[in-house]
């Protein structure tokens, strides 16, 4: 996707319930809710499966700065990097752009009588949070991430 595109333009149609549990055969989104409750966390799963959202400033990774990568928390696959993370003043983890468009996924969420662009991982489908067209140059775009659905490299290395 180019920097200035708008990540509306890759988004699927409906709900974000439509895609839970969806996915190909084998691999992550072969998982069903029943086996990723019982491999995550419950406010992980809470978070990434449900789609529920982590109350603002509570989450580890906002205001975390060290430098590196970003990963999904369910199935490893790399979302977001330091390069592109920011302090928005939302109270959750700011990125401006992923790492790689082909682990994300643009949904379109109606949830609590109001549209906006939910972020899925475009691998194991775990809901990330959602985009917004108010973040920085150059992109114009706000990733607003919660913090349970990511985990950095550092912490993987203490798994």
């Amino acid at each position: 996707m180019d920097d200035n595109q708008a990540p509306s333009s890759r988004r699927q149609e409906g709900s974000h319930k439509d895609r839970r549990g969806s996915g190909g055969s084998g691999g992550p989104r072969a998982k069903t809710p029943d086996e990723w409750k019982e491999i995550l966390e419950p406010d992980r799963y809470e978070v990434c499966i449900n789609h529920g959202t982590e109350p603002p400033f509570s989450g580890r990774y906002n205001g975390y700065s060290p430098d590196g990568g970003y990963m999904c928390a369910c199935c490893r696959a790399e979302l977001f990097s330091s390069d592109a993370k920011f302090d928005s003043g939302s109270g959750w983890p700011s990125f401006w752009r992923p790492a790689s468009e082909d682990n994300i996924e643009y949904v379109q969420d109606t949830s609590y009588g109001m549209t906006r662009t939910g972020v899925n991982c475009g691998r194991c489908g775990a809901h990330l949070g959602h985009v917004f067209d108010d973040g920085p140059a150059p992109t114009n775009l706000r990733y607003c991430i919660n913090s349970l659905s990511l985990i950095h490299e550092s912490d993987c290395r203490e798994e």
